[in-house]
């Protein structure tokens, strides 16, 4: 939050001024409110969720957070705003007027405080320092953000169904799941999204731009996020950890999954012959089998496929690609699985017990295919 844009404006004659970085004010009570930047006082604190403020105008714009309240009205869309200056630079979008210009790329900006953030992306400068990790940041919000990780804190709750985040804008995002709101319009193709963040993702797969680089195997992505989720292959990182069983995993998303077997639940059920799975994106294209419809192509043998997956895995067997490597013997795989398997070998562990005559096994098919020998008989 900009202190300035919350200040009054300063007026007449300027007899108040800051001993500390020598900034005048008209008022003695603004450069009271002033020297908390360098103080670090924070004496209003809201009850609701507890976050401290330097002033009352910080407060009451907080507040605007968690009741929802936005005073200032666009008179020419009707849009409303929590604050008055996103009103102001809201309104360059019906005049086109942009009045700060980058000196070092030429982009135009809104407003001030923008242009000053803008400008740390050419110079690196991060002056919002974590006084618990140390990690820096180009942007105070940010610093806030982050914080919130050590402290566990949560102060956003949905009104709906509870969920809790860390902040307000994660919680309006959220919002739109139930109200099935999608703001957010793709100029391409017209595909609607419910946050700006997507349309941005969203369009690169209509540019074909891939502006994350893996610098161990020079692979590209589309999203840092699966840049970072990639590098874990190569590091062998599994940071996430299921409560139950302690088994490790590489994304939130998989041992969310992992954990429905735990509790038995199989949320998403077909409507056509009843099966049920896990994930919700399993369900669509186990409806394929229903329909036969096969919607991805591979673009160099013409071979058609009902999951993005499946033609992700054929595509290797064109181009070589091998990108799951053991770290032991250096032996390289096509999928995670047969590298997982393969490490048997090198662990000697043998998860598969037969219950009949004891014989172990490292492979889930090996012991389906023993198990039928004393069936048979």
């Amino acid at each position: 939050m900009n202190f300035e844009n919350e200040m009054p404006k300063e007026t007449g004659k300027k007899s108040n001024e800051c001993d500390i970085c020598g900034k005048s004010f008209a008022h003695r009570n603004y450069l009271s409110a002033h020297k908390r930047i360098h103080t670090g006082e924070k004496p209003h604190q809201c009850n609701i969720c507890g976050k401290a403020f330097i002033s009352t105008g910080h407060l009451t714009t907080h507040i605007r957070t968690h009741t929802g309240e936005k005073p200032y009205h666009c008179d020419i869309c009707g849009k409303s705003f929590a604050r008055s200056h996103q009103l102001t630079v809201h309104k360059y979008i019906h005049t086109g007027g942009q009045p700060f210009h980058c000196d070092i790329c030429g982009k135009s900006i809104s407003s001030k405080s923008k242009l000053t953030v803008h400008k740390r992306f050419h110079t690196g400068e991060k002056p919002f320092h974590c006084d618990i990790c140390g990690k820096s940041f180009s942007i105070s919000s940010h610093l806030t953000t982050h914080k919130y990780i050590h402290t566990g804190v949560k102060p956003y709750h949905c009104d709906i169904c509870g969920k809790s985040f860390s902040v307000g804008s994660s919680l309006n995002t959220h919002k739109r799941l139930h109200t099935g709101e999608k703001p957010y319009h793709c100029d391409i193709c017209g595909k609607t999204l419910s946050d700006q963040g997507n349309l941005a993702s969203h369009k690169r797969t209509h540019t074909g731009e891939k502006r994350y680089l893996c610098d161990i195997c020079g692979k590209s992505f589309s999203y840092s996020r699966c840049l970072i989720v990639h590098k874990r292959n190569h590091t062998g990182e599994k940071p996430y950890h299921c409560e139950i069983c302690g088994k490790s995993f590489a994304t939130t998303r998989t041992v969310t999954v992992h954990q429905h077997i735990h509790t038995g639940d199989k949320s998403y059920s077909c409507d056509i012959c009843g099966k049920s799975f896990l994930r919700r994106e399993s369900l669509p294209i186990h409806k394929r089998v229903h329909t036969g419809e096969k919607p991805y192509h591979c673009d160099i043998c013409g071979k058609s496929f009902s999951g993005l997956t499946n033609l992700t895995l054929h595509k290797r067997s064109h181009t070589g690609e091998k990108p799951y490597i053991c770290d032991t013997c250096g032996k390289s795989f096509t999928t995670t699985s047969y590298l997982t398997k393969h490490k048997h070998i090198h662990t000697r562990d043998v998860p598969y017990h037969c219950d009949i005559c004891g014989k172990s096994f490292s492979q889930k098919r090996h012991f389906t295919a023993h198990a039928s020998i004393h069936t048979e008989k």
